[in-house]
């Protein structure tokens, strides 16, 4: 009987091999598409209201606040504690759209799953698929 110091979750030559030929044909995909994509991203507005229309909330593709609208009908319930969640909602609504088509267009180079971690600083969930991938489980 043999015994072998590869430890058994670690992935085979040919499984390494692949997942080495698929960063290959992402990077060069990415070199490609990538500046177009990025620009896109950089463009990219959102704009969200809230449930009584009343405030309108436009974010970049980071989430950052670009534009806050607000109907000086908003002035005639003088509740400023509602007017102040309100906006927060509506802009964190508008952050979290912009999240997702950011997402979404860059699906087509990137899992959605990284870049989504990506964008949230999840570094934990990025070295974990990164593991699997180079597992050959993902």
């Amino acid at each position: 009987m043999q015994l072998s110091n590869r430890p058994d979750d670690l992935p085979s030559t040919a499984g390494i091999r692949a997942y080495a030929e698929e960063l290959e044909k992402r990077f060069w995909r990415l070199q490609e598409e990538g500046p177009k994509l990025q620009e896109r991203a950089r463009s990219l507005q959102v704009t969200e209201k809230s449930g009584d229309g009343l405030i309108a909330a436009t974010v970049g593709a980071r989430g950052e606040l670009l534009r806050l609208d607000i109907d000086p009908r908003i002035y005639r319930r003088p509740d400023a504690r509602a007017l102040a969640d309100d906006i927060t909602e509506t802009i964190k609504k508008a952050g979290a759209k912009a999240r997702d088509e950011v997402v979404e267009l860059f699906a087509t180079l990137v899992p959605r799953e990284q870049v989504a971690a990506q964008m949230s600083g999840d570094t934990n969930t990025l070295i974990e698929m990164m593991h699997k991938q180079f597992r050959g489980e993902g």
